[in-house]
């Protein structure tokens, strides 16, 4: 069945005190503080779910980000996603006090052994009745490499490498370990299940060894709808074979531009055998909501007033591998070579190719270039932009929480609504079918050829 298309709402946050807008959470008039106890999790839950959102997204790291300054202690200072805690562990409280809000997470491939990891998302994705979500990372701090055993951060393409055979091994447990006629559920004759349609997996790689079967029974999505965000030449390879749903932070020049990172996975996925249209593409956003224009430039002006610059250079210089503190802002940032996340250099040259990208240009485009501001009416433009350039859905990030959100369902859900462009309630089924209309996944996507026909 194929749905008709529509804008796709997600909420962004992880499970730590500052996110991405990094100093806002002292303020009185968010909720970040409270990040380690369940009410502002169930609460905000419950409130996205008012206002038809598709799902909620958190974000991880599994390390600190110790580039900035030649150590961790301004992240430590600045509570910049440090401390931090494991945001799987939010899924099932926010699925208790929900009926339809899709849950996703992110976990790295370097973190949790594939088996291990394959029985962890099974289990929430029986428990939330098929409403979980995996968002694929390589990891890109050096000290999540040295906090699991590596002696640094293992090369990109290494990481890419990895990643491609931990897919193998969790498709093949979800896939193809138990038919779907497996389980009996017969009490008359004691048969719970058919052994002989229980099978083991018995891979044998180049990073792992996994003999099976899975220990789940196939849960309602059996893969959780899967969620990548790499933007770098190897990450879209592998958004394009891998993932149906890629976050991408582009300008709308861009977009429209030869450079498209959009048509770029959607050829490359056609090279893969896949429909392209199995993809959505979110875009993100900040969104700040005001009565007016004028309104909603002076609450950003105002949470400008506590954004932390330290917090922010912090935040780049891990996830680039290159202390900013003693780096010329001027120069052009292909200037250096980074290990990291190459996927945003790579986006800002190719946003601008004609433009030589400096340190500067990448600071602006991570810190004031994602907001959207203004009134109701004035987001909801900018949104339909976007939307009618090629992208699905926003991956809204808050500035402060609840209240981004409480501004946004109020003010410009309603007008997107209106507008035909958002749902006014929800599709029956899992996360899957309420975007792509099939509880499994795609028949021509990798997972399926582990299915057992």
């Amino acid at each position: 069945m194929t749905l008709p298309r529509r804008m796709l709402l997600n909420a962004f946050s992880m499970s730590c005190i500052s996110h991405i807008h990094h100093g806002l959470w002292s303020r009185s008039d968010t909720r970040q503080l409270d990040y380690a106890s369940f009410a502002p999790w169930t609460e905000l839950a419950q409130l996205l779910e008012r206002g038809c959102f598709d799902s909620i997204f958190l974000a991880d790291v599994i390390g600190t980000h110790d580039v900035f300054r030649d150590g961790a202690d301004t992240s430590v200072v600045e509570a910049m996603q440090i401390p931090i805690n494991d945001p799987a562990m939010l899924i099932p409280a926010m699925a208790q006090v929900t009926e339809h809000l899709g849950l996703a997470y992110t976990s790295s491939v370097l973190q949790i052994p594939p088996f291990t990891f394959a029985r962890q998302i099974s289990t929430l994705d029986h428990l939330t009745q098929g409403r979980v979500g995996w968002n694929i990372v390589t990891s890109a701090l050096r000290n999540a490499g040295t906090n699991l055993g590596f002696p640094g951060l293992p090369s990109h393409e290494e990481r890419y490498n990895r990643a491609d055979e931990y897919l193998d091994v969790v498709y093949k447990l979800w896939e193809g370990s138990w038919e779907d006629d497996a389980v009996l559920r017969d009490v008359v004759r004691g048969r719970y299940a058919d052994p002989a349609k229980v099978h083991a997996i018995n891979h044998a790689g180049e990073y792992y060894k996994v003999e099976g079967p899975h220990l789940c029974e196939p849960s309602p999505q059996r893969t959780p709808l899967l969620f990548q965000a790499g933007s770098s030449t190897r990450g879209r390879a592998f958004a394009a074979q891998h993932a149906e749903c890629v976050f991408v932070v582009d300008s709308l020049a861009a977009l429209n531009g030869p450079a498209s990172v959009v048509r770029d996975i959607q050829t490359q996925a056609r090279a893969f055998g896949r429909n392209p249209d199995e993809i959505r593409f979110f875009q993100g956003l900040s969104p700040v909501v005001g009565g007016t224009e004028a309104d909603a430039k002076a609450k950003l002006d105002d949470y400008m007033e506590s954004y932390s610059m330290d917090g922010a250079l912090a935040h780049i210089s891990g996830t680039m591998g290159v202390d900013l503190d003693g780096v010329d802002l001027e120069a052009p940032i292909e200037s250096i070579e980074v290990e990291a996340l190459r996927g945003w250099v790579k986006g800002l040259i190719d946003a601008n190719p004609k433009k030589t990208q400096t340190f500067r240009d990448l600071i602006r485009a991570r810190t004031l270039e994602r907001f959207i501001v203004g009134a109701p009416e004035q987001v909801a433009d900018g949104m339909e932009a976007w939307f009618n350039a090629g992208i699905d859905g926003f991956n809204l990030t808050y500035s402060v929480t609840p209240g981004t959100f409480c501004d946004f369902i109020d003010g410009v859900v309603p007008v997107l609504q209106k507008r035909g462009l958002a749902q006014t309630e929800y599709a029956p089924g899992t996360f899957r079918e309420k975007l792509f209309g099939h509880a499994n996944v795609s028949k021509d996507h990798h997972a399926a050829s582990y299915r057992r026909d």
